[in-house]
């Protein structure tokens, strides 16, 4: 499936190896777009986060990178750097243009092999790829080796996948959420219904949070391989709201609230939960005062919705195991 209502100038590319079952997914915002991060999960990959720290000196950033791979992939963020460096677009320095690339992993080694996590190359053709609408959804990119409710182990997990979720204020601004979805809990839907979960002997499929009360100890068929299995949600919320910095970690704060309605359990000790926010309005954001309050509450409320969405797209359209 394909993916489409980004805001005008966002665009997004992939690397997928389909053999080995991991790949990379890249956002490339329009170039003085600002962004800023929540973290949640207990067990994160990441790289050049402190660059969207409200208290940073930084804008940017100049791109989102998320990846497989696990700590190995965080290299595909050399070959995004290049390509950015290639096209003038980062920070300009004394000693030439800085691109700025944050990144975040997820765990897919038990699909794959740390010998053939996203490299630099990979990265750069993800950005190569990329695109404002028509790229891939599902078990693509990123998603490639991503499942989710891994309680029984992974061979009774759903896969994962990239979701996308969108939606238009009244003002006609436009948040939308683009997910990986490789969380140790269940993904459900807005009724409770599971979309994603462990599968039981019979094959269907049982929720986590009703089977952890009865295991006070780690299972014993998980000793070697319930936190190894990696787990992890990452999110990138686009808008062309003009926003600052900080209204962008507060967007991101709002949005995380869309991962724990979609996935349950969230933000466990062995998720890596990561949700960025990056903004490209070009007008000057409000001043400070209760109408600002107010947008910013508008805005973040609708990328909690268009997270939760992303999420559950993301199992929506798995590839057969």
């Amino acid at each position: 499936m394909t993916g489409s209502s980004l805001p005008q100038g966002f665009r997004v590319g992939h690397w997928t190896d389909p053999e080995r079952r991991t790949g990379c997914t890249v956002v490339l915002p329009p170039p003085g777009s600002r962004g800023s991060v929540d973290v949640r999960g207990g067990g994160t990959g990441t790289r050049e986060l402190e660059n969207l720290s409200p208290l940073a000196n930084s804008e940017g950033p100049n791109a989102v990178l998320l990846t497989g791979g696990s700590a190995f992939g965080l290299a595909a963020a050399d070959g995004v750097v290049r390509w950015l460096k290639e096209r003038g677009l980062g920070r300009p320095t004394p000693g030439g243009t800085v691109p700025l690339v944050p990144t975040a992993v997820v765990f897919d080694l038990v699909e794959g092999t740390s010998a053939a996590c996203p490299g630099p190359a990979e990265g750069y053709a993800a950005c190569q790829a990329a695109r404002g609408e028509g790229w891939e959804l599902g078990p693509v990119g990123a998603g490639t080796g991503t499942a989710v409710g891994k309680l029984l182990g992974r061979d009774r997990a759903t896969r994962g996948g990239v979701g996308f979720a969108a939606t238009a204020l009244a003002d006609g601004t436009t948040v939308a959420a683009i997910a990986v979805a490789n969380a140790f809990g269940d993904v459900v839907a807005v009724d409770g219904e599971l979309l994603g979960a462990p599968h039981d002997d019979r094959g269907q499929l049982v929720r986590t949070s009703c089977l952890l009360p009865g295991m006070p100890e780690l299972p014993e068929f998980s000793r070697l391989s319930a936190a190894d299995t990696g787990n992890t949600t990452l999110v990138c919320v686009c808008t062309d709201a003009s926003v600052d910095k900080r209204t962008c970690a507060i967007i991101a704060r709002m949005a995380s609230a869309g991962v724990a309605r979609a996935v349950d359990p969230t933000f466990t000790p062995i998720d890596g939960d990561v949700v960025f926010c990056v903004a490209s309005g070009a007008e000057p954001p409000p001043p400070p005062g209760l109408a600002s309050s107010w947008r910013i509450a508008v805005i973040g409320t609708a990328a909690a919705t268009a997270t939760a969405g992303a999420i559950r797209d993301a199992v929506r359209h798995p590839s057969p195991r």
